[in-house]
This record gives C-alpha cells, structure tokens and sequence, in this order.
C-alpha cells in the first residue's frame, strides 16, 4: 500500500483549470482582443412590465433610425443593425477609439401574455422604446359578488390574472 501526500491546493487548482477551460471557451471571440479591436459590442437593454404592458428600451447612441431594424416572428423580438465609425476628415489622426462599432443582433422571447398585434416603437435622444401590450384576457380584473340575506350587498374583489403555468402549479400543489 502505498502512501499519498495530502495535497489542500489540490481541490482549488482544479477549480481554477475548470474556469480558465469555460471562459477560454464559451465566450467566444467578442471577448479576445481581436474582437475588441473588431468593436464587437451589443447595445445595453432594460425590459420592464407594468399592468398593461412590457415595454423594452434599447440604448443605440449616435445610430440614425435607418441603422437598425426591428422585427417580431414566432414570439421572438429580434433588434440588428451595425454602427459604423465615421472619420470625420482624412486628416484626422485618431490616437485611441474607445467606442465600439460594428453590427449587433439582440433577440428576447416574448412571453404569451403578450401580443404583437398591437406593438409600437419610438426612437428618441438614442433610445430605442418598444412596447407590447398584454393580452385582455391575462390582464387584471374586478368581479362583484352578489350574497344572500337581508342585509346582503354587492361586493367587489380584485381578481389577478396569472400566467398559465403558474395558476396550474398552485392548483397541483392544493391538490386540485
């Protein structure tokens, strides 16, 4: 039988070999130098929702609106287009471009509550805000309840659409 060295390092080494191997290659090229250089880059985005709708703000300064388009197709929202570097005069002798430039392709699921139908965009200041208004049938509603009894008068609840999923996993886990 022989004797083996315990090593403590040993577990935290191989941890270390495992994230260099996912980053050296899931990231791809846009991450290396080259792509850097290339100015690969993707335009910042915030989706928010409220109670009628999502809206999605895409950031796109100093791109024009013919720069960009913007589609929709089987519930998928897709924004492409390329921001070109410019040299504003051949005498210009640029010492550093920080910017990124390049084109882009950004696509986001739209979720079935959702419908295209009614989707509208606006472009301002280099903000590009999209918004798709829910479905009338996903959207919050009140229900009044009539009672028996003498002194029995309407009552009004607040009923609160749910998606689909979720309404059909809290019915399996109160066993209905």
């Amino acid at each position: 039988m022989s004797i083996t060295r315990y090593d403590p390092f040993r577990d935290l080494r191989s941890l270390q070999d495992e994230v260099n191997r996912l980053f050296s290659t899931s990231l791809g090229r846009g991450f290396d130098d080259e792509g850097l250089s290339r100015g690969a880059w993707m335009p910042s985005v915030d989706i928010f929702e409220n109670k009628d709708s999502i809206v999605l703000e895409a950031e796109l300064p100093g791109m024009n609106r013919e720069d960009f388009e913007l589609t929709i197709e089987n519930n998928v929202l897709t924004l492409r287009g390329e921001r070109r570097f410019e040299k504003k005069d051949e005498a210009d002798n640029y010492h550093r471009v920080e910017r990124a430039y390049g084109s882009f392709t950004r696509s986001f699921t739209l979720p079935q509550t959702v419908s295209s139908e009614n989707a509208n965009a606006e472009y301002k200041n280099g903000v590009l805000r999209v918004t798709l208004h829910k479905r009338e049938e996903v959207k919050a509603r009140r229900i009044e309840i009539a009672g028996e009894g003498a002194n029995a008068q309407p009552k009004t609840i607040e009923a609160k659409a749910q998606e689909p999923a979720t309404a059909n996993k809290k019915d399996a886990a109160a066993g209905r």
